[in-house]
């Protein structure tokens, strides 16, 4: 079963559009033709084409598409701009985030809220001095 992070699920399975051998139609799969024993098997093939169908659908829509999804390394962890850090991890089943380390004697002060679609993150400003708050080589966890 496909579980979405947001707790959302993807439609119950659909029926296979037609038990028998030859399907026709645009939502045949041609692999039941060149595959005659996988007829037993329809329920699932079509329980993940529809799951894969739905993934694709939900991460065109709130994503920008599969694509874009898979460029997460372009803004997870750490990221520096002009005036500071932003710091942003996937965590599809929490309920609350901490950023903690020796930036900030490890105490659970600087928390990060959801951004949707499983996405958790924390704006940290420079210092006054333009220094960073979390310094390089500073020890963190979530």
């Amino acid at each position: 079963s496909f579980e979405h992070p947001a707790g959302r699920q993807p439609p119950a399975r659909a029926p296979a559009p037609n038990p028998t051998p030859r399907i026709a139609g645009p939502m045949a799969l041609k692999i039941f033709e060149l595959d005659p024993s996988l007829q037993g098997c329809q329920g699932q093939i079509w329980d993940r084409v529809n799951g894969y169908r739905w993934w694709k659908g939900d991460l065109q829509e709130k994503e920008g598409g599969v694509e874009k999804f898979a460029e997460g390394y372009r803004i997870f962890g750490f990221n520096r701009d002009e005036s500071g850090l932003t710091y942003r991890e996937w965590l599809p089943s929490a309920k609350q985030v901490f950023l903690t380390g020796e930036f900030n004697n490890w105490s659970n002060e600087t928390p990060l809220t959801p951004e949707g679609f499983g996405r958790w993150a924390v704006r940290l400003p420079d210092r006054e001095d333009g220094t960073p708050i979390v310094p390089h080589r500073c020890q963190v966890k979530v």
